[in-house]
């Protein structure tokens, strides 16, 4: 048993926390761009393209993101990729978080009128000048608050990634745990640190739904 203080604990929670946010991020960030291609793909409608998406979606929707980790770390070396945790959670993380992304924008695209449509071909746009001028524009506003939502669902997500030994939050908690053989007070920091990340997110979704709904 190693004796540490409550603030050595909430210190080495914070160096892991970074590897929590950075993870966070690179899902974000990277799903959110294999969203968009996909839902550009799916609204150009591209031969093959909606069935495509939708398998891409049903795939990742159904299936546990634990298991998506499972696959990514071990799958990947199957195929002579030199696999790290790192890379394994990002790729996994990557591809679950564009799934729900695709669907999200999906929604808030449909929801835009299809007069708004019509009138954009009216003016002889391309589709790229439809989507970037008039669509995009549009169903941005409504697209804002569950975004921005759906992150606090991806930092909590990023806790699975410890299981493949990736060490960010959780991870660092069990460590530490296993160290002072004091789970409560751990996880309890735990716990403390992933609200003090997530809760900021859903008051700003919040606020942002709110100023969506009085603007319309």
């Amino acid at each position: 048993m190693v004796d540490f203080s409550l603030w050595d604990i909430f210190r080495n929670l914070l160096l892991a926390a970074r590897w929590t946010v950075g993870l966070s991020l690179i899902a974000f960030i990277g799903g959110g761009l294999v969203g968009l291609a996909l839902l550009v793909a799916r609204t150009a409608r591209w031969p093959g393209a909606e069935r495509l998406t939708a398998g891409y979606v049903q795939l990742f929707q159904g299936t546990p993101l634990l298991m998506q980790l499972f696959l990514a770390y071990f799958g990947l070396a199957l195929f002579g990729v030199d696999t790290s945790a790192w890379m394994a959670a990002a790729v996994a993380l990557t591809l679950y978080t564009s799934a729900f992304l695709v669907e999200i924008w999906r929604g808030c695209v449909a929801a835009v009128p299809k007069g708004q449509w019509e009138a954009a071909q009216s003016l002889a746009l391309s589709f790229g000048e439809q989507l970037r001028h008039v669509i995009l524009p549009q169903a941005t506003r409504i697209a804002i608050a569950p975004t921005v939502g759906f992150l606090v669902q991806v930092v909590k997500g990023t806790a699975l990634a410890s299981v493949i030994g990736f060490v960010e939050l959780t991870k660092a908690g069990t460590m530490i745990t296993n160290a002072t053989f004091q789970p409560f007070l751990v996880y309890s920091c735990v716990a403390l640190l992933y609200f003090a990340l997530c809760f900021p997110v859903s008051l700003y979704a919040r606020s942002l739904e709110r100023k969506m709904n009085a603007n319309r």
